[in-house]
């Protein structure tokens, strides 16, 4: 993470943040709402819901900057509440509740192709926001923040099978749509 004053200033900004003023808590806001709004968006789906899951994490995060112990990245330790935030969000909304376990997906699609090499990074985001919620939620965590099924399964309330189907089902999707030049 590129910061503005160097990990010096970082430390003072979560100490005035800390601290409930306004200085601090606007600093670490603008270093990373562009990176935590591409985070919602990408499980959301939808800009004007992200939005909200966005405020909605910058109140977590402040409301549990006192457990930041300093350890590790900062941002890593803001994405974990963000994304945390996200699902919560999506609980809410029950976007898995037409899941099928592994077992009972027909016509699931086989290894990718040549294809995804030939997609730019804005065509394969707007393609994931596209995905259904369900398949998008667990795309998203698997391949992209590196939740394993078991972790998935936990986080959702669902079984690792239902995580496994939703991932495959996902790629599939997304595979058709490329090979298709649907972008």
């Amino acid at each position: 993470m590129q910061l503005f004053g160097g990990k010096q200033h970082l430390n003072t900004w979560l100490e005035e943040a800390k601290q409930g003023k306004y200085h601090g808590q606007k600093a670490i806001f603008d270093l990373l709402s562009p990176k935590m709004y591409a985070v919602c968006v990408r499980y959301m789906g939808d800009r004007e819901i992200a939005q909200d899951v966005l405020q909605d994490g910058f109140v977590t995060l402040f409301t549990k900057l006192e457990s930041y112990s300093g350890e590790g990245s900062f941002e890593g330790w803001a994405r974990k509440i963000f994304v945390n935030t996200a699902l919560m969000a999506l609980r809410k909304r029950d976007v898995l509740k037409e899941s099928e376990d592994i077992e009972t997906a027909a016509g699931v699609a086989g290894s990718p192709t040549q294809v995804m090499d030939e997609i730019g990074y804005k065509e394969l985001t707007a393609l994931i926001s596209e995905l259904p919620p369900g398949f998008r939620t667990v795309f998203n965590m698997y391949v992209i923040e590196g939740y394993s099924h078991k972790e998935i399964a936990e986080s959702l309330g669902i079984s690792e099978a239902t995580s496994r189907s939703q991932l495959l089902r996902a790629r599939a999707l997304l595979q058709s749509r490329i090979e298709k030049k649907e972008y």
